[in-house]
């Protein structure tokens, strides 16, 4: 009963964002509502929504300030010679400025850190996208698939959890899959490149030979401090390796940086109102599907709907395909990044596949190497079940469906790849 409503659950969300028929924050409040108070859990909604929210909290004002610093150093111009010396350098070749962006992403988030990948990512390439008119869910979706491949590392959190959960090194889990994690870097760059050729083919190459400052309109242009450029990068560099070094906890952060921000450029209380004012809708829009992703997975957990949901996935696999099961869990591993929490999956269903397994001749190392073949690895940045995801289409101001429906075959495709040549090199 639980697994059905869980399943029911997930299908009916992803139908109404894929489909439109309702907005992201309706579904992610509605849908587990309704399907809680089927279950017989109405007395029990009210904490599991609560417990769900204060588990985003952080996340959620992490991002709001975030959107208010970046904003902020964006209204200052700190981002225009940035982007203007970029534009000549590619020449205003949209083939080339995804291919960097791919390299960028991978590079960044060598840290394993989603959340500090988009953070440094989106901000900084958002602005050139929108100067030559890329689309900015082809920058979401590079980010995504670049991120995604890194996210094997073992240091990431796939790794780790499975590695814990199996009793196992993490490094003993990643090494063997190292061809197949450079196969996946390929397939990313070569994605990446069939991208932004479609994007040169329908935007061509720009002439970037232009005054930016004439661009602009005439209250951008009263808001630029060109001659604080030094001092607002020297800002954004420290703010970048507090957030790597974690000097603070991750939310406070962006709220200093934010404050110092706005007494550097904005020194007037009236201006730094309307600072505040002019990120006021990205900002709450972006927060509020952070808190409504916060009931939706606070109610899926609570009510056990997630460990019924594994439970029922380890009891319907055939028999017959017992000493193929690291090569099935491998296919789906990235799909099921959709239905399953991190900790779900890693602690939940795989320490029991890994037992069902071994009956069959299938090492549990194997069967963790196939999960991190795509579960919240290239999966984590389309999953409605991580904060990630949302901080990612929230900074990119792009739709989690038009998100999900742009690159999932893509970075299924990245699973696919590595699973080959996972299988080929004998080490799943």
């Amino acid at each position: 009963m639980l697994a059905a409503l869980g399943f029911l659950t997930i299908t009916i969300f992803l139908f109404l964002i894929l489909t439109k028929r309702v907005s992201v924050i309706v579904a992610l409040i509605i849908v587990p509502l309704v399907f809680a108070i089927i279950g017989g859990f109405g007395s029990e909604i009210g904490p599991l929504m609560l417990e769900g929210i204060q588990s985003v909290a952080p996340t959620g004002i992490m991002l709001g300030f975030a959107i208010l610093f970046f904003g902020v150093m964006n209204n200052a111009g700190l981002f225009d010679p940035i982007i203007s010396k970029v534009l000549k350098m590619v020449k205003g070749d949209p083939l080339k400025i995804v291919i960097g962006t791919a390299i960028i992403a991978m590079l960044t988030h060598l840290d394993g850190s989603g959340a500090s990948t988009f953070l440094i990512t989106i901000p900084a390439l958002l602005p050139l996208y929108e100067k030559l008119g890329i689309s900015r869910l082809v920058l979401a979706g590079v980010v995504a698939l670049g991120a995604g491949v890194m996210n094997i590392m073992p240091w990431g959190g796939p790794a780790a959890r499975a590695g814990s959960a199996l009793g196992l090194d993490p490094m003993d889990i990643f090494s063997p899959l190292l061809p197949a994690m450079f196969a996946g870097i390929v397939w990313v760059l070569f994605v990446a490149y069939i991208l932004g050729k479609r994007e040169r083919k329908r935007l061509g190459i720009t002439d970037m030979e232009y005054n930016h400052q004439q661009e602009l309109e005439e209250e951008e242009r009263n808001m630029r401090r060109p001659k604080l450029f030094w001092v607002n990068l020297l800002v954004t560099i420290i703010t970048l390796v507090a957030l790597i070094k974690v000097w603070l906890p991750l939310p406070t952060v962006f709220m200093v940086a934010f404050v110092i921000a706005l007494l550097i450029n904005y020194p007037k209380p009236d201006d730094q109102q309307e600072q505040v004012k002019s990120q006021a809708v990205g900002m709450v829009t972006v927060i509020s599907i952070i808190f409504a992703a916060g009931v939706f997975t606070g109610i899926l957990n609570g009510t056990g709907m997630i460990e019924a949901m594994a439970l029922a996935m380890v009891n319907i696999i055939p028999e017959g395909t017992g000493s193929f099961m690291a090569l099935l869990v491998a296919v789906i591993s990235m799909p099921i990044s959709l239905l399953f929490t991190p900790d779900a999956y890693y602690f939940g269903v795989l320490p029991v596949l890994s037992q069902s397994a071994v009956m069959y001749g299938v090492a549990p190392i194997e069967m963790a190497r196939a999960s991190i073949l795509g579960q919240m690895t290239t999966g984590f940045p389309l999953s409605p079940l991580t904060a990630s995801t949302f901080l990612l289409i929230g900074l990119a101001r792009v739709e989690l469906g038009d998100h999900q429906r742009f690159i999932f075959k893509w970075a299924f495709g990245t699973t696919i790849v590595m699973t080959i040549v996972a299988l080929v090199t004998g080490v799943i």
